[in-house]
């Protein structure tokens, strides 16, 4: 049965999973990445959750509802966490320095497999659809995949507004 859902996979699935790989695993070197990076990547991997949630549940107020209070729920507790020691922010080139982690390509993973397992679900038992436990806890998941990437965001866009600021400050001075 593996290999028939393995034969009936389209091909670009094969090759989203190949990027993203590739892209969580630059992740897990020191690495420069500028504003635009931070930003895209987030919002890249949200709208795969998003609709990963859409395309099981349509517009189901409860898959909404549990995405959107996970995706917060994940803001709020992350946004408490410092970023690591060796985080930097180059004003000037507009830039951060990061330190290599494994989480980026976990998240990656974990939003891609969760999408690809729950299609392969449906596609056997799309009964799972009226679950009222699958409907919401499965966006959930999701939204949790979400708020940790939107976190890391934001923690290093506060880095850079307070970097910002106090080199603005600097130059008046």
């Amino acid at each position: 049965m593996l290999m028939q859902i393995i034969l009936h996979t389209p091909k670009w699935v094969f090759a989203v999973f190949a990027l993203l790989i590739w892209l969580g695993a630059k992740q897990m070197l020191t690495n420069s990445v500028g504003l635009n990076r931070v930003t895209l990547m987030p919002l890249v991997m949200g709208a795969l959750s998003l609709y990963g949630v859409v395309s099981a549940f349509g517009d189901a107020v409860g898959a909404l509802l549990g995405w959107a209070v996970a995706v917060a729920a994940m803001l709020a507790l992350l946004l408490q966490r410092p970023l690591p020691a060796t985080t930097r922010y180059d004003a000037a080139a507009r830039r951060f320095h990061l330190a290599g982690s494994p989480v980026p390509l976990m998240l990656m993973m974990g939003i891609f497999l969760t999408k690809y397992l729950v299609a392969i679900a449906l596609a056997m038992h799309p009964e799972l659809k009226q679950q009222a436990t699958f409907a919401v806890l499965l966006p959930m998941l999701y939204g949790a995949f979400t708020g940790v990437f939107a976190a890391r965001a934001v923690r290093l866009w506060k880095l850079a507004i307070a970097t910002d600021s106090i080199t603005a400050g600097a130059r008046t001075a």
